[in-house]
């Protein structure tokens, strides 16, 4: 126990776990409160009425969960000043959607009330449309945190030596993001918000505005310290 407790101490970027202690049940309270009311504003584009009802992208959008949590768990156990770059990326986004999702309850109709076809797949659906409901919907999560992991996996030192698993990651955050649409989970404009917010969030963690914070973190620390 010690031992443990001792490796925290050195590896604080763990805590960014707590979050989830956070985030579920803000997330579950909005989600009940959203459909008791049944009051909230339908979101809707014209191109989602282009977009036909695929049920086998059923698949990438679960194959998520396991993206997620093998992405952060390999940051996490590799890089941890990356895994705090990940970290601020997910946890500000996330909060950002529940605060979204608080102030301009949203939902969508777009899920069809008949399926042309029956099997398997068309059965998973079923199921995912019975336990989660299409109201709180942007940003997408499921396409912000995808491209979040993408992000980190791409920055990694530890990924550099091992390209193919970039074009894996790459082929399967673009199929996550295409099977929200095509399963009608989300709207475009669920997609095209997540990809506003993450461009944003890649600047700050990564990109322009990442560099203007470190260099000005680097001028406060004297020069034998750093």
């Amino acid at each position: 126990m010690k031992k443990f407790f001792n490796y925290l101490k050195h590896n604080t970027h763990f805590f960014l776990l707590l979050y989830a202690l956070i985030y579920i049940p803000w997330f579950t309270y909005l989600e009940k409160k959203v459909n008791i009311n049944s009051n909230f504003h339908v979101i809707h584009v014209a191109l989602d009425d282009y977009i036909p009802f695929c049920e086998f992208f059923v698949i990438p959008y679960y194959l998520w969960f396991v993206y997620m949590a093998i992405g952060i768990l390999f940051i996490a156990f590799t890089d941890g000043k990356l895994c705090w770059r990940m970290g601020i990326f997910l946890i500000t986004g996330m909060t950002v959607f529940l605060f979204i999702s608080a102030i301009y309850p949203n939902g969508q109709l777009l899920r069809p009330e008949s399926f042309a076809r029956d099997n398997i797949f068309v059965h998973i659906v079923q199921k995912l449309y019975a336990t989660d409901t299409p109201t709180n919907l942007f940003p997408s999560i499921h396409v912000y945190n995808s491209l979040g992991i993408y992000f980190a996996l791409c920055h990694s030192e530890k990924i550099k030596k091992h390209l193919w698993i970039k074009y894996v990651a790459l082929v399967l955050t673009i199929c996550i993001i295409l099977s929200t649409m095509f399963i009608k989970q989300h709207s475009v404009f669920d997609v095209l918000t997540a990809f506003a917010l993450a461009a944003f969030m890649y600047s700050v963690c990564y990109g322009s505005i990442a560099a203007v914070i470190e260099r000005h973190r680097q001028k406060r620390i004297p020069a034998g310290q750093i």
